[in-house]
């Protein structure tokens, strides 16, 4: 344990941090699962509007530093893709 006040009140930051960061990564994963299960059902329109609420969710956790962009980028990029597709199939 830490014995000086800096490193303590560190380590208060570091697991406050860690589990706003965990929170908001779990929050992604369950949008990003509603998306992919209302794919697998087949229904446009459902994942067309479930896609449309998480992208906002997704890109925050770029913002907040969550995410990488990139990581983000992809992930919207190819759920749009398979939403599109579903359109034409």
């Amino acid at each position: 344990m830490a014995n000086i006040a800096s490193a303590r009140k560190r380590i208060r930051q570091s697991a406050k941090r860690n589990a706003r960061n965990t929170a908001r990564k779990s929050r992604v994963r369950t949008f990003v699962k509603k998306v992919e299960v209302a794919i697998a059902s087949g229904d446009h329109a459902a994942a067309r509007e479930a896609l449309r609420i998480a992208q906002p969710e997704i890109q925050r956790a770029a913002t907040k530093g969550v995410l990488h962009r990139n990581t983000v980028a992809r992930k919207i990029s190819r759920l749009s893709a398979r939403v599109k597709a579903l359109a034409t199939a």
